[in-house]
């Protein structure tokens, strides 16, 4: 049997010798124990009907956790916090955008989300329906997801920046029963209009007799169409206060859409019970949060990181936590985020490379960092990308010697963290350009082409044994094939992340790059395949490449080549506006797409395959590597010539460093 030390971890009498994280590691990993440690963990969950089942194994590689348990997630996150600590503050609403300040305690953020579950009851959502949430970062986002929760209904937040046609494929997949939106989001010099986009994305989905409750803005007045949108503060006033309806561990709280190879949306399922358990598993130990402490996340709803640490890991834990509606820089300054951690007292911060790389290249001193009092911060954590090592030392420098900067890596099909260092558990030395060590439950093998293991220091895929532990997607939303040949196949009995990397000698893991077609623009993970499918859409257009270049600022950004049709008589310029636009209309600004080089041809190898390596070594200013298989090699110099005209080609900006501080391993 387990048992606990003064610290409230979960120990093993016959592993003394190791220490916590050790422990944890080997417990969660092994077949024999794994189902014990998650049920010990299980218990800082409240539920109505405790699981019998920890982990249901009757279908591999469909696995489920805690299927026959009883809960909701809405009541963990504020009822029973309300029940004891109704007046303690649940959520702090900052939004420098608008200069506004908002306040709930758990008591009133219970009561406004019952109610406008009421109200989503009043318009026929019952358990399982699906609900689409398009909102900016205001209060009511939360209410309506946390209501979406309290019914037992399934969720799906999209994020605000994506246009019609994106919108409309997550609305056509998920047919969702009502849409809750807002009339518009404010960007620093812009007015975003949610409402056109969200009646124009109905219109293409064919779903234009869905209702929708708006939350009316006033930097936007727009007219309402009467029987089709509900304001939602008149909706939130008729609802009456719901009681939590139970669901099991294994029903779905949410379906979060990512960028699929094909251009087509993958709908990530995330169940009730594995969620509300790793979250907070990850509260306890990775980030050592309390109830009453104040969390801040920069992160948005509309992906992963907001479901997991703006919304549901610390109100499960009885955290407060500040949705921010701002940007990192320019609103007003790149001192706003400090200033607000000072303010709340904030004892863990979560955000991106990307955000804190424009914040450095403001303040390379760390001038805002040092003149703000963090010394209740104890952790600084970043995911979405891997952290660049000058930015991970320039934090080191600037941030308190008391608060660990802590590298994540997970996915949203996790959930939660692959790779990452520990607060309350054993906190491991910081190497920049490692992600940690493997969480508990998170057995990462790094695996060669052909499947076997390769021994430390070795790039190769990164896989993770199965099963997963909890948090993990069952499935993706009604398409079990593409779940299996996605994430299943490339590896059997291993779930493949599509990412590539190695593990040292002192078992900390790397991550390098990427094995597939998503490229990472500030955190957001977009598919260059689709990219390629817009440009080849446009009338004059016969053929696309779409790769990333390196970008100081995002990380990664896009960069499109294109062959004209035979005949096609067009002002280069004229034709790469178009071409930038129509990535914007049919995907959005999140793609960041910005280069575009018109091109008399592509270099190919002879059996027709783009030659993308030398592509992305000529936009990055390295020498392209020519393979001898090349169809044609006189067609690298013209693009040189292209890319340079572009800005491009020159010696990246940022500032890379070899992650293991020499080179990196031969790929295998």
């Amino acid at each position: 049997m387990v048992s606990k030390d003064e610290s409230n971890h979960v120990l093993h009498p016959n592993f003394p010798e190791l220490n916590p994280y050790e422990q944890h590691f080997r417990l969660a990993g092994d077949d024999k124990t794994m189902e014990e440690f998650w049920g010990e963990h299980a218990k800082l969950i409240d539920w109505t009907k405790f699981p019998k089942t920890i982990l249901d194994k009757n279908e591999p590689p469909f696995f489920k956790w805690f299927p026959d348990g009883e809960f909701n997630t809405c009541y963990n996150c504020l009822d029973r916090h309300a029940a004891t600590n109704g007046d303690r503050l649940a959520l702090i609403y900052e939004s420098p955008i608008t200069k506004t300040t908002k306040q709930y305690t758990f008591n009133e953020l219970k009561q406004q989300t019952a109610k406008f579950a009421g109200a989503l009851a009043n318009h026929g959502v019952t358990k399982g329906d699906r609900v689409i949430i398009y909102m900016p970062m205001i209060p009511e986002s939360i209410i309506a997801t946390l209501a979406c929760a309290r019914l037992g209904a399934i969720h799906s937040i999209v994020f605000g920046g994506f246009a019609a046609k994106e919108l409309a494929s997550r609305i056509k997949d998920a047919d969702p029963k009502i849409v809750v939106s807002a009339t518009c989001g404010i960007e620093p010099h812009k007015i975003v209009n949610y409402k056109t986009m969200l009646d124009e994305a109905l219109k293409i989905a064919e779903k234009t007799s869905i209702k929708k409750i708006i939350v009316k803005r006033e930097q936007l007045k727009v007219d309402f169409i009467e029987g089709e949108d509900f304001d939602f503060h008149e909706e939130l006033e008729k609802g009456k206060e719901v009681d939590p309806v139970p669901v099991l561990g294994s029903d779905p709280l949410y379906i979060l859409y990512t960028s699929g190879t094909t251009g087509v949306p993958k709908g990530i399922v995330r169940e009730n019970g594995g969620n509300a358990v790793a979250l907070m598993y990850s509260m306890k130990y990775i980030f050592g949060l309390k109830p009453g402490d104040i969390y801040f996340s920069t992160s948005d709803i509309g992906w992963v990181v907001g479901h997991s640490y703006i919304i549901y890991g610390p109100l499960l834990n009885g955290t407060t936590t500040i949705l921010f509606e701002g940007k990192p820089t320019g609103t007003p300054d790149s001192g706003i985020l400090w200033r607000i951690a000072e303010k709340w007292k904030v004892r863990g911060m979560y955000s991106s490379p990307t955000a804190m790389r424009a914040v450095r290249r403001e303040d390379p001193e760390g001038k805002h960092i040092q003149a703000a009092d963090l010394s209740n911060l104890v952790s600084f954590s970043m995911a979405g990308e891997r952290v660049d090592i000058p930015t991970s030392h320039w934090l080191i420098k600037s941030l308190p010697k008391t608060c660990l900067v802590n590298d994540n890596y997970w996915q949203t099909e996790t959930g939660w963290s692959i790779g990452t260092n520990f607060v309350n558990l054993h906190t491991f030395p910081v190497k920049p350009g490692s992600t940690t060590k493997p969480a508990p439950g998170m057995r990462v093998a790094i695996l060669g082409e052909d499947c076997h293991q390769l021994p430390p220091k070795t790039l190769g895929n990164i896989c993770i044994k199965l099963p997963m532990p909890p948090s993990f997607m069952p499935t993706l939303y009604r398409n079990d094939k593409a779940f299996v040949d996605r994430y299943l196949r490339e590896a059997p009995c291993y779930y493949f992340t599509g990412d590539a990397g190695f593990v040292d000698e002192e078992g900390y893991l790397h991550v390098t790059t990427r094995v597939d077609d998503i490229i990472n623009t500030a955190g957001h993970r977009l598919s260059t395949s689709q990219m390629e499918e817009v440009l080849t859409g446009h009338k004059d257009i016969v053929e696309a490449a779409v790769l990333s270049a390196k970008d100081e600022l995002k990380g990664e950004v896009p960069v499109g080549f294109v062959v004209m049709k035979a005949g096609a008589n067009r002002d280069k310029k004229e034709l790469i506006k178009e071409l930038i636009m129509k990535i914007r209309e049919d995907i959005g600004p999140v793609a960041s797409f910005n280069y575009c080089m018109v091109v008399d041809k592509l270099p190919k190898t002879r059996s027709g395959k783009i030659l993308r390596n030398v592509l992305r070594a000529i936009v990055d200013g390295e020498q392209p590597k020519i393979p001898p298989t090349i169809e044609d090699d006189s067609v690298i110099e013209p693009i040189k010539a292209e890319a340079l005209k572009c800005g491009l080609g020159k010696k990246a900006n940022i500032e890379y460093e070899e992650a293991t501080h020499s080179a990196i391993p031969e790929e295998h």
